[in-house]
């Protein structure tokens, strides 16, 4: 029996079990539960078949956890066109403000230079007031 050659076992779908924290906040879509980054969990990993399976070579991949209170089944992917995750099914993301705060302080940079190529003197006022701003740095 020692000597008998065994070969792997099929069907295991490649699914590799991984202990992980939980990279966002979310809210369990059957019981309302949340569920805050930072918790540890015992995860299945996959790879991502198909055409959303690689962005620019890089392999995407799928974790499945379960909540915590319902035991229901929720899904993530790897982002890497974001560097982020996003969810796929079982629960919601939460609300995360320092990515708005990104968002919005993108737009404003993209108003303003918009602005500033219309208007020459609006293009003045900001230098202006930009130099007044470094001056009143170096003095404090």
């Amino acid at each position: 029996p020692k000597l008998v050659p065994r070969g792997k076992k099929k069907g295991t779908d490649d699914l590799i079990p991984v202990r992980m924290m939980l990279p966002f906040s979310i809210q369990c879509s059957s019981c309302s539960s949340f569920m805050y980054r930072g918790r540890k969990f015992n995860s299945k990993k996959e790879s991502v078949k198909g055409e959303k399976g690689k962005y620019l070579g890089i392999q995407r991949f799928r974790f499945y956890i379960k909540c915590t209170v319902c035991s229901r089944p929720v899904t993530f992917l790897t982002d890497p066109q974001n560097a982020d995750y996003e969810m796929e099914s079982g629960a919601t993301r939460n609300y995360e403000v320092h990515k708005d705060k990104e968002r919005t302080d993108e737009e404003m940079a993209a108003e303003r230079a918009a602005e500033e190529k219309e208007d020459p003197m609006k293009a003045l006022e900001n230098r202006v007031l930009a130099s007044q701003r470094e001056m009143q740095e170096m003095d404090e």
